[in-house]
């Protein structure tokens, strides 16, 4: 409006957009483990190793590094409605081309279907903090991206769950086998395309007024005044940030990792036990998912994003301790309990990884910091796995995750030496003195004054 103020307001049509992303980032997550929880099925189907079926998941891992930083630019550049219907555009493809390789003699094309889904999951990780931060008031960001992170949760909940159903071991009938897959392929592959559509209609770039003081800051600064490779460079020089990058990457790849080899690790223990390997896997995200929320609720009305992802980072590692030595007892319902122990603290984590970033490296793009720490999380998780399913293979699940249990110790070190400046916070919470409603929506901004201020302030 000419001559208009600016202000914030909260637009209805976010919780639609939180919805949708959450569902489409669900699938994905869903076909991400529907390979590996059913190893010893699918190695039976095409004829392979344990190892070709772990590089069905592997291949999320491995498409993301080389991919993010193209991708996060993408973000940056084109915005927040591209970025979101080509993940639920490749997704859809990823899972339709799965539904081509119902054969015992396509490995190969399955295997590049998931790679389709792979890629897919690039354009997917690095938005929950970007439309929590876009779309959601400052008391409720935190509890957004929670939210968020969760849909990405629920679908290896999901994928833990059904296929073990779906999918029953009938190594003695391959063509049997053959209808059960069809069934998980072309459910995946029509709720998939669904979601597509709707992204298209519900996704919009920004909310017509920004939430939150900072996003008004944000949106006020001049695009000359962004610099994606300048941004990288920052978040680099960041030491805090380079900290958390680390132990970011150590938690979330155990996490991969542990997902990925739970069924070897219950198998091995617990023979012909596939059913309760994917039940176990669900309280494992379910318990993330409780911690999740919890996190980001408290997040939202204490603003402790160290002390809090320090404690849940110690809590993980007892866990883990617990679950490893507890596996081999010969109860499965201890293993229920501390896997739901385990999951709880370690899947909680992952949204406050993502938002004390944003805390730390304000005024720099979520989707710049989301998409190098999961870059990070997707390096240690590939050799988190190859490492952990050797040692499993070749010695025992105990090693396996002793060897993880080391790497969390380290990175409980590197999280308690990070210093925290809650820089957005304090822009929400008008220390910088910024006052963003006295700032004419149509007057000219001068290239330097609102990025001067928020530097200076910094």
């Amino acid at each position: 409006a000419g001559g208009g103020r600016l202000e914030t307001r909260l637009s209805r049509r976010r919780l639609a957009v939180l919805a949708v992303f959450s569902c489409y980032s669900l699938v994905n997550a869903f076909q991400w483990i529907q390979y590996s929880i059913l190893s010893n099925v699918f190695a039976v189907f095409y004829g392979v190793s344990f190892t070709q079926i772990d590089w069905l998941s592997m291949v999320y891992m491995v498409a993301y590094v080389p991919l993010i930083l193209p991708a996060t630019w993408l973000l940056d550049a084109r915005g927040l409605r591209l970025t979101a219907l080509l993940g639920a555009g490749l997704n859809g493809l990823g899972a339709w081309l799965k539904c081509a390789s119902l054969a015992p003699d396509r490995y190969p094309l399955t295997l590049a279907a998931q790679a389709v889904c792979a890629v897919a999951q690039v354009f997917i990780l690095g938005l929950p903090s970007r439309i929590a931060s876009v779309w959601f008031g400052p008391t409720e960001v935190s509890t957004a991206c929670a939210v968020a992170v969760l849909g990405n949760q629920l679908g290896t909940a999901i994928g833990f769950l059904l296929p073990p159903v779906l999918v029953p071991n009938t190594p003695n009938d391959l063509n049997l086998m053959a209808h059960n897959i069809s069934i998980m392929f072309y459910g995946t592959a029509i709720v998939s395309t669904l979601l597509f559509f709707l992204t298209g209609v519900v996704f919009e770039e920004k909310p017509k007024y920004p939430p939150s003081h900072s996003q008004a800051v944000l949106q006020n600064m001049p695009p000359e005044d962004y610099s994606y490779k300048q941004s990288i460079i920052n978040l680099f020089k960041n030491i805090p940030f380079v900290l958390l990058l680390i132990s970011y990457g150590i938690m979330t790849g155990a996490f991969y990792s542990v997902s990925t080899l739970l069924n070897q690790m219950i198998v091995t223990h617990y023979e012909g036990e596939e059913v309760n390997a994917g039940r176990i896997g669900l309280t494992l995200v379910v318990a993330g998912m409780v911690g999740s929320i919890i996190c980001g609720l408290w997040l939202d009305y204490t603003k402790t994003y160290k002390q809090t992802t320090l404690i849940v980072y110690i809590l993980s590692f007892i866990g883990l301790l617990v679950f490893t030595f507890t596996l081999d007892l010969g109860y499965l319902i201890v293993v229920f309990v501390t896997g739901g122990v385990l999951g709880f603290f370690m899947t909680g984590y992952l949204p406050l990884g993502f938002e004390f970033a944003v805390e730390i490296t304000y005024p720099e793009s979520e989707g710049t910091s989301s998409g190098l720490l999961n870059a990070s999380a997707q390096i240690f998780g590939i050799v988190f796995t190859l490492v952990q399913g050797k040692l499993t293979t070749d010695y025992s699940p105990r090693a396996g995750n002793l060897f993880l249990c080391a790497w969390i110790f380290v990175g409980i070190i590197l999280t308690a030496l990070i210093k925290s400046d809650l820089r957005r916070h304090n822009v929400n919470s008008g220390i910088m003195n910024l006052d963003v409603k006295a700032v004419p929506v149509d007057s000219p901004v001068e290239p330097e004054s609102t990025t001067s201020k928020i530097q200076s302030a910094l």
